[in-house]
């Protein structure tokens, strides 16, 4: 119990990797944990993208346009900074990783489940991924809105919805975060 305990405890966003490889071998053990999620009615509403280089290059035209945005929104003179560092975000990561969640258009109540279940399902994901030493960033930016993306992906977006792409790899540093302390997110009821 304590390896759990560690793991639940220690894992932390990560926002530098190294440039080694993730194999797949340990992608699909990662996988396995997150279709083993809670799924309230059995719905299984996740979907994960693995996306390749090729994918990532198609992505590249609407990075640098949203980063160009946000600079000129920001009152930046120079966007350069801004794309270099959007580009690398996903041309650099070891992989990067589309999740979606299924969408129920005529049932809010069912879509709102679906969400949390795919969320569990990452976190399942995420903490696989932690304890075989791999890190994660999920990142929920302008292109996981931006329609070119499920052109891209070849998502349907009246069926999925993108939540975040996860970035993956081996990280190369870990950062120290300092949580809030268990009394001030408890509260017991009498």
């Amino acid at each position: 119990m304590a390896d759990v305990q560690d793991n639940l405890n220690g894992r932390r966003t990560v926002y530098s990797f190294t440039n080694r490889k993730v194999s797949v071998s340990d992608l699909e053990i990662a996988f396995k944990a997150a279709s083993n999620a809670p799924c309230h009615k059995q719905t299984h509403p996740w979907k994960y993208y693995v996306l390749g280089e090729e994918t990532r290059q198609k992505m590249l035209q609407t990075v640098i346009s949203l980063a160009r945005k946000k600079a000129l929104e920001k009152g930046e003179k120079d966007s350069n900074s801004s794309e270099k560092k959007a580009v690398s975000k996903i041309i650099d990561v070891p992989e990067v990783i589309a999740v979606t969640t299924k969408l129920s258009p005529n049932d809010s109540f069912r879509e709102q489940e679906d969400y949390a279940a795919t969320v569990c399902s990452l976190h399942n994901l995420v903490l696989s991924l932690w304890d075989m030493g791999i890190g994660s960033q999920w990142s929920t930016g302008g292109i996981t809105r931006h329609p070119s993306t499920y052109r891209v992906l070849e998502i349907e977006s009246e069926k999925e919805r993108i939540v975040g792409f996860l970035k993956v790899g081996y990280p190369r540093s870990v950062p120290v975060k300092n949580k809030k302390k268990v009394s001030e997110i408890r509260k017991y009821l009498p």
